[in-house]
């Protein structure tokens, strides 16, 4: 069963972050331009929160009209559910699953060391049913079956 740290070093232990003086509108830039979904709010390596789509959606509808300026600290998910290097895929999708979240942290220690996505699990779940299915069809291939 494939964990988080083979998904990581399949994509790459790399995530964006922000601090939680930074503006909404830098944050909402940051998501455009890397074409992600999260970025972390973190203090030097201490992990404060996430920023996601969704938490500006909840903005803008709360607030009717919002200000850009508003600090991202201000607007964040806090209450942050992560998963460590040694999370199995399978672990990984039923917290997901549970908490209907799409982005996770993934720790080492108290150590941030990368982000997945529901995709990234999604696409590492279906290399793993298609190497199943191979194996059982290669098996099936070679075995006589009296007739």
């Amino acid at each position: 069963m494939a964990t988080m740290k083979n998904i990581l070093e399949g994509k790459g232990y790399s995530f964006f972050f922000v601090q939680p003086d930074a503006q909404v509108h830098h944050a909402l830039k940051m998501l455009t331009e890397k074409r992600i979904g999260v970025v972390l709010v973190m203090d030097g390596e201490r992990l404060l929160g996430i920023f996601s789509e969704r938490d500006f959606v909840r903005l803008a509808v709360k607030s009717g009209s919002f200000s850009p300026e508003i600090p991202v600290g201000d607007v964040m998910t806090s209450q942050v559910f992560y998963v460590k290097l040694t999370t199995t895929v399978d672990e990984c999708m039923a917290l997901m699953t549970e908490k209907h979240i799409r982005h996770v942290p993934v720790m080492d220690g108290k150590m941030v060391v990368g982000v997945v996505s529901i995709g990234d699990v999604v696409k590492e779940l279906v290399a793993e049913r298609e190497s199943v299915i191979r194996g059982l069809e290669g098996y099936i291939a070679v075995r006589d079956f009296p007739t």
